[in-house]
């Protein structure tokens, strides 16, 4: 048996709605029974009224559970409590975080993970399979790479959860992996052409998950993350961040994005989303490849709902885990309505 914990909000409700299509019957649990109670009825599933700042409840939520998709954000306050729990409990942790400080603590508890015979998996929606997929992918091909650049393109809008992770990184500004050590830099400190399989496009370096993940993945000491970023976002960060430092200013803004309404489903059947990547090693030698695939919280829901059927039926070794290292490189490639170039 398995939980989806958040399974009302925006992302929780599709990973559900996608695992009842595929005839799977997981708990829905979250926080509140009044937001629970008409999902559960609408899906014939059952429900449970779990808090995160119980440990003695949430252990008792999570103790025949074999696997839980983690999907209340944001995950820098959520994740840790939710990983306890599920180290205490023997349960499989997987979530949605692109949150590259999560990544980084959860994979600090790899040897714990190991002892308790549980798998720790962050990052297993758009943040980041397919970058991380396309990352293995090349460092395959090209094992002596010292650098890999990643950009995508995530077509759609945002959720609630998204945005209010976003409010919380504005404050942060720009990160880049160089010679094996997380930097601080500039938004937009460097930008290139990334040749998407759409067309050419400017994109801008921007804190993606990858500067983790993929690191870990492969090994490659330099990793830039890119996106299309507005001109003027290296402005507004500047401007925005000192604001948002203010404990008030982050509820506040929070609170606004709860309002978002995220995509609609014509508009998730719409969009889609792309990723480029590039590895190059010390001589000089280059290889690139292209992903494309659906709208990124379709993607998310197919990735999750995969992923946690996958740890039940014991498809990865205990301890903290990438997409690709737990699964594979080719595990982006089972997904639904996802191509890949060749490497060349």
């Amino acid at each position: 048996m398995w939980m989806v914990y958040g399974a009302n909000g925006y992302t929780g409700r599709l990973i559900a709605q996608v695992a009842g299509r595929r005839g799977e019957r997981p708990v829905l649990a979250g926080r509140s029974a009044e937001k629970l109670e008409p999902l559960a009825r609408e899906l014939g599933l059952e429900h449970r009224v779990v808090p995160l700042d119980d440990q003695d409840r949430l252990c008792e939520g999570l103790g025949d559970v074999d696997a839980v998709v983690h999907c209340a954000g944001p995950f820098s306050v959520t994740s840790e409590p939710m990983v306890d729990a599920c180290l205490a409990t023997g349960t499989h942790y997987v979530d949605i975080t692109g949150e590259i400080d999560v990544f980084e603590r959860i994979f600090t508890r790899d040897g714990e993970a190991r002892r308790a015979g549980v798998v720790l998996l962050p990052g297993s929606g758009f943040d980041v399979v397919p970058t991380d997929g396309v990352a293995a992918r090349l460092a395959r091909e090209l094992p002596d790479a010292v650098e890999l650049e990643l950009a995508f393109l995530a077509g759609g809008g945002m959720s609630p959860g998204t945005m209010k992770t976003t409010v919380e990184g504005i404050t942060t500004g720009g990160r880049a992996r160089v010679d094996g050590e997380l930097v601080t830099v500039p938004v937009g400190h460097r930008s290139r052409v990334a040749e998407f399989a759409s067309r050419p496009r400017r994109v801008g370096s921007v804190p993606w998950g990858d500067l983790s993940t993929a690191y870990r993945s492969t090994g490659i000491p330099t990793i830039t993350t890119y996106t299309v970023v507005p001109e003027f976002a290296a402005t507004a960060q500047s401007l925005l961040a000192p604001v948002l430092r203010s404990t008030v200013a982050q509820e506040f803004a929070k609170r606004l994005a709860g309002f978002i309404p995220g995509p609609s489903e014509r508009h998730r059947n719409g969009t889609r989303s792309e990723v480029w990547g590039l590895v190059r090693n010390a001589a000089g030698r280059e290889l690139s490849m292209t992903l494309t695939g659906p709208n990124p919280y379709q993607l998310t829901a197919d990735a999750a709902v995969r992923a946690v059927t996958k740890l039940i039926a014991g498809a990865a070794e205990p301890g903290s885990h990438t997409p690709s290292s737990a699964f594979g490189p080719e595990f982006v490639a089972e997904l639904d309505d996802v191509q890949l170039s060749p490497v060349g």
